[in-house]
């Protein structure tokens, strides 16, 4: 009881942006480079919440991803890359993992940034459709399991005051065009980057001009 009663007396502290971009390397000898990219993402109630996920979806979401096709089974450049999105109430982040080698983390870096960037101009229906059903599927395996629906019924709860029902979010996700995910991906670019390195980091460019290529 005295646990809860604390917890209610608490306030969450609110979603502050970054003034200023941020890089963090750590050199480490390991076998790896591990890396991140950072970028300021959207919350639950952003009317841009669906186009990010597809985005998201599109840019890193699995084997039929850019990300993944481009660096991993065309250039054999990582070991891994995924984006993962995270939504709250007031404010949001995006971001892209890879797990790479200390020679091909020096052509890895740049290509992250330039499909970003292409993500901002160049965007299929056909690309658009096939995320939004690999969005939609998620969504509805996730119904299997009992766990993750209570979950996420507590979320919607506790940010819409009220369940979502399934036909309303696949709706929303349906009402996705090319459109709104290179909005989103332009939205990315605008906000500061925060970039993070662990491992033989010697090869990876100056973050100056990481920034650069995404402007």
């Amino acid at each position: 009881m005295t646990g809860s009663s604390s917890w209610r007396g608490r306030r969450s502290e609110p979603f502050r942006r970054a003034n200023r971009p941020r890089v963090s390397r750590r050199d480490m000898s390991v076998e790896q480079v591990h890396v991140i990219f950072g970028f300021e993402g959207v919350a639950f109630r952003d009317p841009d919440f669906y186009a990010m996920s597809v985005m998201a979806t599109l840019l890193g979401g699995g084997m039929s991803s850019r990300l993944f096709q481009e660096a991993r089974e065309k250039r054999g450049l990582v070991y891994n890359i995924y984006t993962f999105p995270a939504a709250y109430t007031d404010g949001g982040l995006f971001g892209i993992y890879a797990g790479t080698g200390e020679r091909e983390v020096e052509e890895l870096v740049p290509l992250v940034c330039d499909e970003i960037v292409n993500m901002s101009a160049d965007v299929t229906e056909r690309e658009v459709a096939r995320a939004r059903a690999q969005l939609k599927s998620s969504i509805l395996m996730s119904l299997e399991s009992t766990s993750a629906r209570c979950e996420q019924l507590a979320r919607q709860m506790l940010v819409f005051g009220r369940p979502l029902p399934v036909p309303e979010v696949v709706a929303k996700v349906d009402a996705v065009d090319p459109a709104a995910v290179m909005g989103v991906a332009r939205r990315l670019r605008s906000s500061s980057l925060t970039f993070t390195a662990l491992g033989p980091v010697s090869r990876i460019e100056p973050f100056e001009r990481m920034t650069q290529r995404l402007t």
